[in-house]
Formats: structure tokens, sequence, C-alpha cells
């Protein structure tokens, strides 16, 4: 929820851009190559799994947009942290497409093509000029290119990016007005009552009262895994 709270508080001062990465180990399984060939049948398709796929699955999705992309990366991560799913699978990738409402067919042909493999292999280019060892990482770029960026490697409180940002920009930061509860919902595919609670200084239990006003009105959709309530868009 930190980068989340972040783009919500302060997403008028940057621009986020996600920068996908691999062990290089991964990349060594011959298999990997099944995703740029030709394949005529469906089902030799469907079989393949590989680590590597779940990034190239992100780049395939950002060919039909940036929006698309985000839904398509929010549903990849709620798959494979909250249910538990086999991301590494294509079968898997493609459910998480359909569910994200994307073109499908689409998204199983930009997969596997040579433009997707290459839009992969910049960001690998990305990490390794920025020496990012540690993931996840955060790189600080002020406007003038000549200035050097500030890496951050591995996850810190939600003051520490907070500060970054103020000392990169110079100045004091003015957050935004936080917006309604159905644009978060929107924007980030779901959340969970203790995000919601986070993001507007609630109480959980109050943001469970009203939000299951909003399930019984179908407003929103109720999942709960593992005893976690995910809140989710309908629209």
């Amino acid at each position: 929820m930190t980068l989340k709270r972040l783009q919500l508080d302060y997403g008028h001062y940057f621009t986020l851009r996600v920068i996908l990465s691999t062990n290089v180990s991964q990349l060594n399984n011959g298999s990997v190559s099944q995703c740029s060939a030709p394949v005529q049948s469906d089902q030799p398709i469907m079989e393949i799994e590989h680590p590597v796929l779940p990034s190239i699955a992100v780049k395939a999705a950002e060919f039909q947009g940036k929006r698309v992309a985000n839904r398509f990366l929010s549903n990849l991560q709620e798959a494979y942290f909250v249910y538990r799913q086999n991301v590494n699978s294509l079968t898997t990738l493609k459910g998480i497409a359909q569910e994200s409402a994307i073109d499908v067919k689409e998204f199983l042909q930009d997969i596997r093509s040579k433009e997707c493999a290459k839009s992969f292999q910049s960001d690998l280019s990305i990490s390794c000029e920025m020496e990012i060892d540690q993931f996840p990482s955060i790189v600080f770029f002020s406007g003038n290119i000549e200035d050097e960026g500030i890496k951050i490697s591995g996850t810190y409180s939600y003051e520490i990016y907070e500060h970054v940002l103020s000392e990169m920009l110079g100045e004091s930061l003015e957050k935004q007005a936080p917006p309604d509860v159905e644009y978060l919902l929107d924007h980030f595919t779901s959340l969970s009552s203790k995000e919601i609670a986070m993001y507007y200084n609630m109480h959980e239990k109050q943001v469970e009262y009203e939000m299951k006003k909003k399930y019984l009105q179908r407003e929103v959709d109720r999942v709960v895994v593992g005893g976690i309530t995910k809140w989710k868009s309908l629209k």
C-alpha cells in the first residue's frame, strides 16, 4: 500500500514507471524460447510454464495501454500473493487477462512476439544500468537529466519515500485531496479493508461497515481469502 498511497497523495509531483526484472539464472532455462516460437495449436501454448512469463505477460498487457497494464499487474499480484496461484503458467496468465477485461487473443499473440521480448529486454538493460540487485527497488530521478538518481533498495516506511521525494524537489509537499473509495477501487482493482483504513485514517471496523453497505447496494464485490477481506469494483 505504501507506493499506492504515495501515488494518491503526491501523484501530481511525479510519474511512475514500472521496470520489470528477474534473476539472471531464470533466463538460462531454454524453455523460455518457446514464448517467442510460432505455435499452431492453442493446447501446446497453454502448457508453457516459466518463471519469466509473468514479467513478459505484463509487457504484453502494456501493448493494450497503461491503464490495462496496471489493472493486469494488480490482478497478477493478487493472484500470486493472495490466492497463491501458479503465475508461471500461461494458463493462469490467460485467466488473469480475462479477469482484467483485456483482449485475450491479442494478449496471447503479443506475449509470443519479438516486440514483447525486446520490450522486456529493454527493462533488463535498464535494471543492469541502474545496478538493481534487490527487489523491489525504487529509483527517484529529478527533471534535470544531469542529476544522479537516488536508489532505495528494499521496502521502507511511507515517510522515508515522502522525505526523499521532498528532498528531490527541494520543497515541502502538498497532498492531493483524497479521492472517493470508488476511484481507489477502479484505479487499483482491489484493496483490503486494512489498506482503505490506512489511507483514510479510519478504523478497520468502520471501513468494513461502510463497505458492506456498498456491497449490499451492489456497488462493490467482497472477497475473503485467508481471513483478509478484499473489495473490488464491479465496473
